[in-house]
C-alpha cells in the first residue's frame, strides 16, 4: 500500500500498479462527459481531468463499473473533490469522529431525530464513496475496507443511542446519570453481532444488533413502563438507521438475533437474557456470540454482559453429545448452489460451496469445541483466529494460510458485487456482461481469468471444510439444504422442503425454528433440542412422503407442544425406526388420533411399551391396567380424572393395534367395548360412593346399567357414544335414604343417574370419558332418566313399540348389583320370548327402514350405516330374525346373531354374503372412525388413510374397494328385501 500525503495523490502510486478498466468505451465516454460538466464548478475535478493519466482513467473506469458510485457523484460532486483533495484515511477518521458526535445539539440539548438522521446519512455517503474508491484503487485491502466500514457503523450506532437516551431523558422517560455522556452508566448495552462485532462489515451490509438493559441501573422513571420505553426507543433507532430519505440511509438494521425474537420485546433485561441462554440457548446462538462486541450504549455494561455469557459460549466441559450437536449445526447451515460442480455464474460467495460461510464456520466450530479450555481461541476476527488455531496446532499453518488468502479474496469479490448497486447480495451475476463487470472491478483481464481464480479458491475452501467434518454423515447431500438457524428463511431450504412435498415451506420452516427456541416444555433442555435437531431431517423426510405433509407436520407440532418432556421420546425415535414410522403414520394418516395425542400427549406413553403390539387387549388384560391405574385415586374427582386418563390411553392403544394391523376390526370393536364396560363399572362405583357420602344409602337400593346399541352388542368404534339405560329397585317400605341429606327414591336414583352422566360426559382438563345417549329408556327423553325395574318391565310388555323390542335384542347388562342384574336379564328374556306377531313385526321393520332411508339418507357409499344394503340393513335382519325366533339365545354381535338365527331363514349363499360384507364394513368403518371424525371423502382424506382403508378392505386401490362395496351393498339390500317381506 502506498504512503498517504495531504493531497491524496498517493493514488497515483497504486494506480500504476493496479490499473482499472472501464466496462466499455461507451460507458467511459459517458462518464467522462459527466465529469467534464462537474469540472466547470469544481477546479479539483477539472484539474484531474486536464492532467489525464492514471487518476483520470481510474475515476472514469470506477464510475463506469459502479452505477451506484456514479450516482453518488452526480448527486454530490463534492465527494469526488474530497477524494482528490484529502488523504483518505485522515478524511475517514474525521468523518467517523463527526458521526460519533452527531447526537450533540448546538445548544446542549438533544438534536431532533431528523437532524441526527441527516448527519449520519451525509457521513455514510462520503464514507461509502471514499472507502469504495480506495478499495478499487487498492489503496485499501479488504482488511482495511471492512475495518473502516465497521468503525463508521460503530460510531453511527453509538451516536444514535446517545441521541435517543438524551431525548428520553429530556422527555422525563429516563433519568440519566450523566447527560454529557448519555450512554455512560445507563445500563443499556447495544451489542454488534456477526461481521459488525468482528469489525468485518460488508460494503452494503446490514447490521445485526442485540440490545439489553440492566434493571439495576434504574434509569426508567416509571419502572412499570420499562418495556414500552425501550420498545419505543429501539423502534426509533431502527428508523434513524434504515429509513430511506432523500439523503439515503445509514444501515439496514436487524434486531432478530435477540433471545426468542418471536415472543420477546425488542430490548430485554440482562437477567432475562441470561436465564434464556442458560436454560434454552442454542448452539447457533453460541456461535453468534463468539463475534459479539459492545458497539453502543453503555459499553461497560455490554462487556459485563458478555463476560457473564462466556460460560454459555465457551463451555468448560464438552461431552460427545455436545460435539455431535455442534456438528449438527454444520448440517443445518450447509448451504450451497446445487450439488454438482461449482459454478461461477450465479454462485453465492457467502453461502455457496467453498464460500465465506464455510471459512467462518470452520473457525467457529473449533472455537466452540476448544474455546472453553483455551482462552486464546476466543478471538472475534476470522484471520487472527486462523492464525491462533495454527499456533495452537488445531490446524496446520498451510491450512491457515490457504483459508486466510481465500477469505480475503472472497470478501473482495463480495464487496465488488455489492459496490455495483449498493445491494445486500452475495450472488455473482448470471450473465457474461455483468460477470465481466465484477472481473474488471477486481483487476482481472477477463472473466476466464477471474473464473479460474474463483473456482480454485472455492475448491480449496471446500476441501479444507470437508476435511474438518470428514467423519460425519453429510445429510445435506441426501436431502438438500435444511437450514433452521437464525431468523430468516434460507431460500434453498425452502426449495428442499417444497421438493419433499411441503406446500407451505416457509410456514414449516418457521415451526421448526420455534422448536429450537425451546418454547415448548419438551424442548427446553439443551439435550432435548440436540436430539430433536438430529431427528428433524428424518422427520421431514418421513412426513414429506405423505400427500398432506404440512398437515402431518402441524399435528406433530401440536403433539410436541403438549409433551411434558422430550428427551426420552426423541432418543427413542432416533434409535427406533419402527416407532418413528408409527408416529409419522399417525400424523399423516389419522387426524383424529393425532388430535388426541396433541391434546393429551400422555396417551403416547403406552406406545413406549415394547410388548404393546404383542399383547391382545382382552378383558382381563384391560381390567388389570385400568384397576391398577385407578387404585391410586384418593377422592372422587381424582378417581374420575384417572378414569379419563386411562380410558383415553387404552382406547388410543387399541387404535394403534388396529392401525398397525395387529388386531382386526371385530377384535377392536370388542376391545373398545371392554374398556367401556370397565370404565362404566368403575365410574358407577365412584358415583355411588359420592352420593352415599352426602345422601346415604337407600334401603334395599340396587342399580343396573344396561348397554344398548353397539355397546350392548360389543360393536363399539373408537368414536362411539354410549347408549345407556339405568334401572334401579329398592325396598318398598323405605321412604327415603339414610344419609345426612336424605332423598326419596325417585330423587335419589335420579341424582345417581345425573351424577353418572356428568362424570362420563362433562368436559374437563383430562377430556371426556364418553358421550352418553339415554334416549332408549322408556318414553325416551320424555321419561325419567332412571327407571325402576318394575316400570321398565311393564312398559316393555305393554307399551313398547316394535323398534324398542328390536333395540332390546342388543341390550346387555353391563354392571350393577347382582340380584338386579339377573332380574333385568329375566325381563329381557320374558319380553323377547313371547309368541311373535309376525305380520306386525315384519310390517313395522320394513316401514321403519323406509322412514330412516327417507329422513336420514346416506351421504355417500362410505356411509356404511345408512346406505341401502349397509349396516342398518344387516342389523335389522339380525334383530328381526331374533324377534321371530323366541327360543333362540339372545345377545352377541350382529355377526354372531346372524350365524345363530340365519340358517333357518336365509339361504346359505346369502348368509355368507351377509357375513363377509359385515366383516368388510366393520373393518373399514373401524379404521375410518379411528382415524377421523366426520364423513369420509377419499378425495379429501390423507393419502395414508386411503392406504389403511384399502388394506382393511383387502383392495389394491380405493376405486376397486368402492366398486366392491357398491356390489356387496346391492346384494345385501336384495337379501333384506327377501327376508323382511310384509
Amino acid at each position: 500500500m502506498g504512503t498517504h500525503d495531504e493531497t491524496g495523490m498517493a493514488l497515483i502510486v497504486n494506480l500504476h500498479v493496479c490499473p482499472l478498466r472501464p466496462l466499455s468505451q461507451a460507458d467511459a465516454k459517458s462518464v467522462a462527459a459527466d465529469l467534464k460538466s462537474m469540472g466547470r464548478e469544481h477546479p479539483s475535478i477539472a484539474k484531474a481531468l486536464a492532467d489525464g493519466g492514471v487518476v483520470r482513467d481510474f475515476i472514469v473506469a470506477a464510475l463506469s463499473l459502479s452505477p451506484y458510485l456514479r450516482d453518488l457523484v452526480q448527486v454530490q460532486p463534492s465527494l469526488l473533490v474530497s477524494l482528490l483533495e484529502n488523504a483518505i484515511p485522515h478524511r475517514l477518521q474525521a468523518i467517523i469522529g463527526q458521526a460519533r458526535e452527531a447526537w450533540r445539539g448546538d445548544d446542549g440539548a438533544a438534536s431532533s431525530d431528523a437532524i441526527v438522521m441527516s448527519r449520519l446519512r451525509i457521513a455514510k455517503r462520503e464514507v461509502s464513496f471514499l472507502t469504495a474508491m480506495a478499495d478499487l484503487a487498492r489503496l485499501f485491502d479488504a482488511r482495511e475496507t471492512t475495518r473502516w466500514l465497521s468503525d463508521f457503523a460503530t460510531a453511527a450506532v453509538s451516536a444514535a443511542m446517545d441521541h435517543l437516551l438524551l431525548s428520553a431523558h429530556q422527555d422525563c422517560k429516563v433519568a440519566l446519570p450523566n447527560v454529557s455522556a448519555p450512554s455512560e452508566g445507563s445500563g443499556v448495552a447495544v451489542l454488534g453481532m456477526g461481521k459488525l462485532g468482528a469489525c468485518e462489515l460488508n460494503y452494503s451490509s446490514d447490521i445485526d444488533l442485540v440490545v439489553f438493559f440492566d434493571p439495576q441501573a434504574q434509569i426508567v422513571v416509571k419502572p412499570d413502563d420499562t418495556s414500552e420505553v425501550f420498545a419505543r426507543l429501539l423502534r426509533r433507532l431502527i428508523r434513524i438507521m434504515q429509513e430511506r430519505t432523500a439523503e439515503g440511509y445509514v444501515f439496514r438494521t436487524d434486531l432478530r438475533l435477540r433471545p426468542d425474537p418471536g415472543s420477546t420485546p425488542l430490548a430485554i433485561s440482562v437477567d432475562a437474557a441470561m436465564l434464556y441462554y442458560e436454560s434454552r440457548g442454542q448452539n447457533w446462538e453460541r456461535a453468534a456470540y463468539i463475534k459479539a462486541r459492545p458497539v453502543g450504549g453503555d459499553l461497560k455494561a455490554g462487556e459485563a454482559f458478555l463476560a457473564g455469557l462466556r460460560p454459555f459460549v465457551f463451555r468448560k466441559y464438552l461431552d460427545y453429545a455436545a460435539i455431535a450437536d455442534i456438528h449438527s449445526i454444520k448440517r443445518q447451515i450447509h448451504a450451497h448452489k446445487g450439488h454438482g460442480e461449482i459454478a461461477v455464474k450465479g454462485h453465492n460467495v457467502k453461502l455457496g460451496r467453498g464460500g465465506i460461510r464455510e471459512i467462518e464456520f470452520f473457525v467457529q466450530t473449533q472455537q466452540l469445541i476448544a474455546g472453553g479450555r483455551m482462552p486464546e481461541l476466543r478471538l472475534r476476527e476470522t484471520e487472527p483466529m486462523l492464525t491462533a488455531l495454527a499456533t495452537a496446532q488445531w490446524i496446520d499453518s498451510q491450512t491457515a494460510a490457504e483459508l486466510t488468502d481465500a477469505y480475503w479474496f472472497l470478501r473482495d469479490v463480495e464487496h465488488r458485487i455489492q459496490m455495483v448497486r449498493d445491494e445486500q447480495t452475495h450472488v455473482l451475476p448470471d450473465t457474461e456482461a455483468e460477470l465481466k463487470r465484477i472481473a474488471y472491478m477486481l483487476g482481472f483481464a477477463d472473466t476466464v481469468a477471474f473464473s479460474k481464480r474463483l473456482v480454485g479458491v472455492l475448491k480449496t475452501v471446500e476441501h479444507r471444510y470437508a476435511q474438518l467434518f470428514e467423519q460425519e454423515a453429510g445429510l445435506s447431500t441426501e436431502t438438500g439444504n435444511l437450514v433452521f438457524t437464525g431468523q430468516g428463511d434460507d431460500p434453498e431450504t425452502l426449495e428442499t422442503l417444497a421438493g419433499m412435498g411441503f406446500q407451505r415451506p416457509a410456514d414449516m420452516a418457521n415451526i421448526i425454528r420455534t422448536w429450537h427456541y425451546g418454547r415448548y416444555r419438551a424442548t427446553q433442555s439443551v439435550e432435548a433440542r440436540e436430539r430433536l435437531t438430529e431427528l428433524t431431517p428424518h422427520l421431514l423426510q418421513a412426513f414429506g412422503q405423505s400427500k398432506r405433509a404440512d398437515d402431518a407436520l402441524l399435528r406433530f407440532d401440536g403433539f410436541l407442544s403438549g409433551l411434558p418432556a422430550g428427551i426420552q421420546l426423541f432418543s427413542l425415535l432416533s434409535n427406533n425406526p419402527g416407532l418413528l414410522s408409527l408416529l409419522v403414520s399417525i400424523m399423516s394418516s389419522a387426524p383424529r388420533l393425532a388430535d388426541i395425542i396433541a391434546a393429551r400427549p400422555h396417551v403416547f406413553d403406552g406406545m413406549l411399551d415394547p410388548g404393546l403390539l404383542a399383547e391382545l387387549p382382552t378383558r382381563a388384560y384391560l381390567a388389570d391396567r385400568i384397576a391398577g391405574f385407578v387404585s391410586g385415586g384418593r377422592h372422587y374427582e381424582e378417581i374420575l380424572d384417572r378414569l379419563r386418563i386411562i380410558a383415553s390411553e387404552q382406547r388410543f392403544l387399541i387404535g394403534i393395534r388396529l392401525l398397525t394391523g395387529s388386531i382386526s376390526g371385530e377384535q377392536a370393536a370388542r376391545a373398545f367395548t371392554h374398556v367401556a364396560d370397565l370404565i362404566l363399572e368403575a365410574t358407577l362405583k365412584a358415583v355411588r360412593a359420592e352420593i352415599a357420602h352426602a345422601h346415604g344409602q337407600f334401603p334395599g337400593g340396587a342399580i343396573a346399567i344396561v348397554g344398548m346399541g353397539k355397546l350392548g352388542s360389543f360393536e363399539l368404534t373408537a368414536g362411539s357414544d354410549l347408549d345407556l339405560i339405568l334401572l334401579y329397585d329398592y325396598d318398598d317400605e323405605a321412604a327415603e335414604s339414610d344419609g345426612m341429606k336424605p332423598l326419596d327414591a325417585v330423587r335419589y336414583f335420579t341424582r345417581v343417574t345425573q351424577r353418572l352422566m356428568a362424570a362420563l360426559s362433562a368436559p374437563t382438563a383430562e377430556g371426556v370419558l364418553y358421550e352418553v345417549d339415554m334416549r332408549l329408556r322408556p318414553s325416551g327423553n320424555k321419561g325419567p332418566v332412571a327407571t325402576r325395574i318394575s316400570a321398565f318391565a311393564k312398559y316393555q310388555l305393554q307399551e313398547a313399540w316394535t323398534w324398542e323390542h328390536m333395540a332390546l335384542t342388543r341390550a346387555r347388562v353391563v354392571c350393577g348389583d347382582a340380584q338386579l342384574v339377573n332380574e333385568s336379564r329375566d325381563v329381557f328374556d320374558t319380553v323377547l320370548t313371547r309368541t311373535p306377531d309376525v305380520a306386525k313385526i315384519t310390517s313395522d321393520v320394513a316401514e321403519m327402514r323406509r322412514l330412516i332411508e327417507a329422513e336420514k339418507p346416506a351421504k355417500s357409499v362410505w356411509d356404511f350405516k345408512r346406505i341401502a344394503g349397509g349396516l342398518i340393513d344387516m342389523e335389522f335382519i339380525a334383530q328381526y330374525l331374533t324377534l321371530l325366533s323366541p327360543k333362540s339365545a339372545r345377545g352377541g354381535t350382529t355377526g354372531e346373531v346372524l350365524k345363530r338365527v340365519g340358517p333357518q331363514r336365509i339361504k346359505p349363499d346369502d348368509l355368507e354374503k351377509l357375513l363377509t360384507t359385515l366383516t368388510l364394513m366393520t373393518n373399514v368403518s373401524q379404521i375410518i372412525r379411528l382415524c377421523m371424525d366426520g364423513e369420509f371423502d377419499p378425495a379429501q382424506a390423507p393419502a395414508g388413510l386411503i392406504d389403511l382403508v384399502c388394506r382393511a378392505g383387502d383392495a389394491p386401490d380405493i376405486k376397486v374397494l368402492e366398486a366392491d362395496i357398491r356390489a356387496r351393498a346391492k346384494a345385501v339390500r336384495r337379501i333384506f328385501q327377501s327376508v323382511v317381506t310384509p
